[in-house]
């Protein structure tokens, strides 16, 4: 009796997150999809796995590296990850698929265009003829750049050597190898979709001067052919040395799951956001983005996991 009142004791003073993950009904593992090496998501995901495991949501978990939102959704359709961080535009995509639920909102994406200092591009319009990375294949990145271009007026092409007039020549670049061909100039523009600022663009910055074009003007076109799911948000000054606050286009990012996942692991990890949320902030974004309890419902859309509903009305009224 003595042992079971010290128990109750110390279950009070744990955080919930904590005293929900005891007991034997943990899964084994949980796999969590990421994104690429130097990108926001893989950093994110490490540490939502590191979390998952510490707090006991399950034995072990790890975060594996791909391509981005695109694959993650589809590591998910394959069972291959329980958890998943992707894009809110490609979570609506058309065979994203109805076994897809979210867990919640976790942080808002921003979409960098970048461009050499010395290049002479001042906005958008002046891709026109231009050579651009626009995501690697597979990453919410990809999904996202033609859509900016297309609201912009701009064609696309793959013809580097001879983009027709009013059309960019695009390359399926991911961030690192994006970042590369910037700095070789074989490729005059970046698009990437990730945290602020994000690691491997202010080390590039070092190396060479770089400046980042306002995206915002494109909002009305792109709330007007794809709904109100993208955001006008800042950069700040002094994000990246030297290169001014610029405003952009933000995206919801979600943390995603299949609909059969148990309950209990929905639940605790919901918990885990709520209650843990300090432990999930990457250093490369420390003080521009953190979770709330009041972000996490907004999942533009994507519904919910029956049990992460229940766990926010539970927490939250």
């Amino acid at each position: 009796m003595l042992k079971s009142a010290l128990a109750v004791g110390l279950g009070a003073l744990l955080p919930p997150s904590l005293v929900a993950c005891t007991g034997g009904d943990r899964p084994e593992t949980l796999v969590v999809a990421g994104g690429e090496p130097g990108g926001f998501y893989l950093e994110f995901s490490t540490l939502l796995a590191a979390a998952l495991e510490r707090h006991g949501v399950a034995a072990h978990a790890r975060a594996v590296a791909t391509g981005g939102s695109l694959d993650n959704i589809a590591e998910l359709q394959a069972g291959r990850a329980a958890f998943a961080v992707a894009l809110a535009d490609a979570a609506v995509q058309p065979g994203a698929g109805a076994e897809i639920a979210a867990i919640g909102k976790v942080y808002e994406n921003y979409v960098h265009c970048v461009v050499r200092k010395d290049s002479g591009i001042r906005d958008i319009s002046g891709l026109a003829g231009r050579r651009v990375a626009v995501g690697q294949p597979g990453s919410g990145t990809s999904l996202t750049t033609p859509r900016l271009l297309q609201a912009a007026g701009l064609g696309t092409s793959a013809d580097a050597a001879a983009p027709a007039a009013g059309t960019a020549a695009v390359e399926n670049l991911g961030l690192n190898d994006g970042i590369a061909a910037l700095k070789a100039g074989t490729v005059d523009a970046l698009f990437w979709s990730g945290g602020v600022p994000t690691a491997a663009i202010a080390t590039a910055q070092q190396e060479v001067a770089l400046g980042l074009l306002d995206l915002s003007g494109l909002l009305p076109e792109l709330r007007r052919r794809y709904g109100g799911m993208y955001d006008r948000v800042l950069i700040p000054e002094g994000s990246y040395p030297g290169v001014p606050a610029v405003w952009t286009v933000g995206a919801p990012n979600l943390l995603l799951c299949r609909r059969d996942l148990d309950n209990a692991t929905v639940e605790r990890t919901v918990q885990l956001l709520v209650h843990n949320a300090g432990e999930l902030i990457p250093q490369s974004t420390l003080g521009v983005q953190f979770l709330s309890a009041e972000s996490l419902i907004n999942t533009a859309g994507v519904p919910l996991h029956a049990a992460a509903a229940d766990a926010y009305r539970t927490l939250h009224g």
